[in-house]
Parts: C-alpha cells; sequence; structure tokens
C-alpha cells in the first residue's frame, strides 16, 4: 500500500518591522562627529565671528557712520530694489515653466529644461559678457539704444537684467520636482466637477506646491542680493549709483577701508541669516503639515 509522504514546514521567524540602526563604537561616532564639528567651526562659524569683530572693531559709532554713509546707503538701497524686481519676475517665470513642464506634453520640453539649468553651467562673469555683447555699444542692440537714449548697461535695468539671469532657475526647480511628484489627478478631478483653469490653479495647484514655492522665493532672494560676477560685469561700478552691497564691499575693501567693508558685510551677513531662519521655520511649519496629514 502506497504511503503519503507528509512534510512539515517550518513557520518562517517574525521579521521585526521595527527599523534596525547602524551602531557604531563610541569612539567612531565621538571621531565623525568631531570632524564635522571641526569642518563647520573653521569654515563657517569662524569666518562669520571674524566679520562682525571687524566690523565692531572700532566701535558702534563707526559701523552705523559706515552703513549710513551716502554710498552705502545707495548700494543698500539698489540692492533692495534689484531684488524687489527679480524675484517677482522669476516666481511668475518659476510658475509658468514648471506648470507647463509638469502638466503638458509638448515638444522641446527637454530643451526647456536644459536651458533653465544653464545659469547654474554658465559663469556668472560669461552671463555678465552676455549683456555685454548685447546692449553694449559696439553690442547686437547697442546703436539703437544709443540711438533712442535708452540705458540698460551701467544702470538699473541691466544689473536687474544680470540678476534674473542667474537667479531664474531656482523657482523652477524647486516646483518641477514637486509638481511632478504630485501628479495631474487632483488638477483632472477638478476640471471634471466643472472649474476652469484659473479656479483649479489658485484653488489646487497653489495650495499643493506653496511649501516648496516660498522655498525656492527664499533661495532666488538670498542669492540675488549676494549676486557678484554678473553684476560686477554690467554695472560699471558708479559709486553711489550702479553698485550694489558686494560691490561696494569691494572697493571698500581695494581702499583698505576695512571697518566699513567689513560693516557692509555683516549686514548682507545678517540677510543670510535671516533668510536661513525663514527657511528653517518654512520647513519646520511643512514637516507639522506632513505629520498632521499622516495622523
Amino acid at each position: 500500500m502506497a504511503g503519503y509522504v507528509t512534510t512539515t514546514t517550518k513557520a518562517a521567524p517574525a521579521v521585526s518591522s521595527r527599523p534596525r540602526h547602524i551602531t557604531e563604537a563610541p569612539l567612531v561616532k565621538f571621531i565623525l562627529i568631531g570632524i564635522a564639528l571641526l569642518f563647520l567651526g573653521l569654515l563657517l562659524v569662524l569666518p562669520l565671528i571674524s566679520v562682525f569683530a571687524e566690523a565692531f572693531r572700532k566701535g558702534w559709532e563707526v559701523y552705523l557712520a559706515a552703513l549710513t554713509e551716502p554710498d552705502a546707503a545707495a548700494a543698500i538701497w539698489l540692492t533692495l530694489q534689484v531684488a524687489v524686481i527679480a524675484v517677482p519676475l522669476n516666481l511668475v517665470f518659476g510658475i509658468a515653466a514648471a506648470w507647463a513642464i509638469t502638466k503638458f506634453r509638448f515638444k522641446g520640453k527637454n530643451l526647456l529644461l536644459t536651458l533653465i539649468d544653464l545659469p547654474f553651467a554658465v559663469s556668472p562673469v560669461i552671463a555678465g559678457l552676455i549683456f555685454v555683447l548685447l546692449f553694449g555699444a559696439r553690442g547686437w542692440f547697442g546703436p539703437f539704444l544709443q540711438e533712442h537714449d535708452i540705458k540698460i548697461l551701467f544702470a538699473l535695468p541691466g544689473i536687474v537684467l544680470a540678476t534674473i539671469f542667474v537667479t531664474f532657475p531656482f523657482v523652477a526647480r524647486e516646483l518641477v520636482p514637486l509638481m511632478q511628484a504630485q501628479g495631474t489627478q487632483e488638477e483632472e478631478a477638478a476640471v471634471t466637477l466643472g472649474a476652469k483653469g484659473w479656479r483649479v490653479f489658485w484653488k489646487v495647484t497653489i495650495p499643493n506646491i506653496k511649501w516648496g514655492l516660498l522655498y525656492g522665493i527664499i533661495l532666488c532672494n538670498a542669492r540675488a542680493m549676494g549676486e557678484f560676477g554678473a553684476v560686477s560685469v554690467v554695472s560699471g561700478h558708479i559709486r553711489g549709483e550702479t553698485n550694489t552691497m558686494p560691490l561696494h564691499i569691494q572697493i571698500l575693501y581695494n581702499e583698505y577701508n576695512f571697518a566699513g567693508s567689513f560693516a557692509i558685510a555683516s549686514l548682507l551677513v545678517l540677510l543670510a541669516v535671516v533668510t536661513l531662519l525663514v527657511k528653517s521655520a518654512v520647513e519646520w511649519k511643512h514637516a507639522r503639515e506632513q505629520s498632521r496629514e499622516g495622523e
């Protein structure tokens, strides 16, 4: 009589769902943390401390006098003007470019993405030279501009154009991956329910990208205020007229006016710190909102 062979299988051991953390010896962790702190201290914290130490070396009166001096005040005002003009324009371009790339299919999409990344690959000095070749006295549009008494180079328009060129990827590059990850399902659902294009944009798209949008604006503004290379080429270095804060710092330093140069530099550092604080606040609020949605 043929017998049946029965086999018994052992149950597989339960796999813990808890993540396993890689542990290192205390000495290894101490060395790695020490190297990181030493690196940050030497290359980040110490230079910032030295900027403020030099700025206040001769006291508050010299510091405030350096900030309120007419040429310095003009440089600060020009920097703010450039940022106020360039950042909103880049905001409009970034939203439009990200919307087109992620929501529509069209020929030349990869070319558009490449062109958006172009300022990351081109030196800012080269970017400034491009505008000199376009709008300079011997440039393509130079004779026409001279004939109609239109000033682009060595004036506010040229500085704004150069700043826009070097900063326009920031908003678009923050939004494109975010909008690609989100897809088009919510917009399509809104259109199916009868919503029009602008209503879909304001009620669906903008709320979904608001944190990435704010992050891109912060980065764009920080770069706009600190840009040196492209602005240096197109500005003409006219004191009190076309010098932004970075250019004014260079001029004062070359004239051995260290108190004045470090005073303006400390103001730029303060603006950078405020930018980082705003960025951290945006990231914290975004993470908090995501944790609430996950509950």
